[in-house]
């Protein structure tokens, strides 16, 4: 696998429906790194990892070699909601705070998390190498950048917060370091900024690539 060839494709329905076998092969490759090697409890149906965060408003950025799934990533509105009756999902991060969700602490921010058009949700961010990795939050951050929106929150490990932090990425916790049987993660905002400026921070930072492989961001 030559990482030169690696293409990062930015999938939504309905416009990428002649696509959509990359997301079908992005969710074997969650069951793969989070049920397969993690050994996390999850949802799991013909060979995929699939879950109530899944739904047509989702938007999935996958990196892909000769259509070969190596890392990809889920982001989420945090404005919208689906479900009727006594539970109304909304995202990750916040039906956590809400104790929608069996099993995840209720103490992951500090204040409420938004509920606003301009703020999105990372989650489900896996990748084989740091190279993609990097390639990934370099797509998220251009299609949030052509969005309007303003920031991006995430829940993930200390580690990957390191990581984004060395790639020269300005983060801001939300909350405490928390965690459960999975293990420890918190909660953790980037603003969205100028593409340009991203180019110029990684030409500074290339020098001082990061060596350490981050393969989950739920």
């Amino acid at each position: 696998m030559k990482l030169q060839d690696m293409k990062v494709s930015v999938l939504k329905l309905p416009t990428a429906v002649s696509e959509w076998d990359l997301v079908s092969k992005f969710l074997h490759y969650r069951k793969e790194v989070f049920v397969d090697r993690k050994e996390w409890a999850l949802n799991v149906a013909e060979g995929s990892e699939f879950e109530q965060y899944d739904t047509f408003e989702t938007v999935y950025v996958i990196a892909h070699v000769q259509r070969e799934v190596i890392g990809g990533a889920r982001l989420k509105r945090t404005d919208t909601t689906w479900g009727t009756g006594k539970i109304v999902y909304s995202y990750m991060i916040r039906d956590a705070c809400l104790g929608l969700l069996p099993g995840m602490p209720k103490d992951l921010c500090y204040d409420e998390p938004p509920v606003d058009p301009d703020a999105w949700e990372l989650t489900r961010f896996a990748a084989q190498a740091p190279g993609v990795a990097n390639a990934i939050l370099r797509r998220v951050n251009e299609y949030l950048f052509e969005e309007g929106a303003t920031r991006c929150l995430a829940l993930g490990s200390p580690a990957f917060m390191r990581m984004a932090q060395r790639a020269g990425w300005p983060v801001s916790r939300l909350g405490p370091l928390s965690g459960n049987h999975d293990g420890r993660f918190l909660a953790f905002e980037c603003p969205v900024v100028d593409p340009a400026h991203v180019a110029a921070q990684e030409l500074r930072l290339r020098q001082q690539p990061d060596r350490e492989m981050i393969d989950s961001l739920r």
